[in-house]
């Protein structure tokens, strides 16, 4: 171990912590002095004595060079590393030219299934699939890790121009140039296809009818279990009926009601 001359000491900080050798306290918590500043040989930084107390190690190791200047002995089994100018004679052996390139199936880059320039180009078409929406599950994000297909491709092939939109959608659309599997992940309607039946008849109930109250579109659908046809004669009889006698009853209520009103008018005098 090299010791630090004081008069290079002032202009000379420690390489572990960064502390000027002349600012380094040399007594610890127990007042015993710290071991003297260490000047490495193979390299020329310094080390400090307190540094040295925290790691005796520091005594004959430099972290920078990672080389300890006392000769340990190997544990058994393990060998010295090569030199170096044993593996520069191994590769001589492979100054020689490589084999000539030839591109084979493996050599060929994957294709980005997420990226829309990067579909597929087949000769044969393959058809588009429907998919019923869960919407507690699903969204574009979902649908085109799930299926491979990418998101702008999806949105374009159901007419989407937000994400959010597709709450309003019981299916959608993944078109068929960038999926090939050809099976849809939920081919059925979520809720059954009884329900689903029943609630198309009450959408074309309303539509039909032009009817935007749902109760009344359920009330006449039960009334005529669920036949659509007879539904619909029955709420246009019943529309038939009040243009007929518009003013008969509103009447006859009044003159009731105003009746009423004299009569009690008189009973007060």
């Amino acid at each position: 171990m090299t010791d630090i001359k004081p008069n290079i000491a002032s202009s000379v900080s420690c390489c572990t912590c960064a502390t000027r050798l002349t600012e380094v306290s040399r007594f610890g918590q127990s007042e015993k002095p710290f071991p003297q500043d260490r000047w490495l040989e193979c390299c020329p930084r310094a080390i400090c004595g307190r540094c040295i107390y925290d790691n005796p190690r520091f005594n004959s190791y430099c972290p920078y060079c990672q080389i300890s200047n006392i000769d340990n002995i190997l544990p058994p089994g393990l060998k010295d590393p090569p030199s170096y100018a044993a593996s520069t004679a191994a590769g001589a052996v492979f100054n020689s030219s490589p084999p000539p390139y030839a591109p084979t199936v493996a050599d060929r880059k994957p294709l980005d299934s997420l990226n829309e320039k990067s579909a597929p180009q087949d000769d044969e078409p393959v058809e588009d699939v429907l998919h019923f929406l869960n919407h507690a599950h699903d969204s574009i994000n979902s649908l085109s890790l799930r299926y491979g297909v990418p998101a702008s491709a999806l949105r374009r092939a159901n007419n989407i121009s937000s994400d959010h939109l597709i709450m309003g959608r019981r299916t959608v659309i993944i078109p068929g140039q960038y999926y090939k599997g050809g099976v849809s992940l939920s081919p059925r309607p979520i809720e059954g296809e009884e329900e689903e039946m029943r609630k198309a008849k009450i959408r074309r109930w309303m539509v039909a009818c032009k009817v935007h109250e749902y109760d009344v579109a359920l009330l006449y659908l039960q009334q005529a279990d669920y036949d659509l046809e007879l539904a619909t004669s029955q709420y246009f009889a019943d529309e038939e009926w009040e243009r007929a006698h518009p003013a008969e009853e509103r009447r006859r209520g009044k003159t009731i009601i105003g009746q009423d009103n004299n009569l009690r008018a008189k009973r007060r005098r």
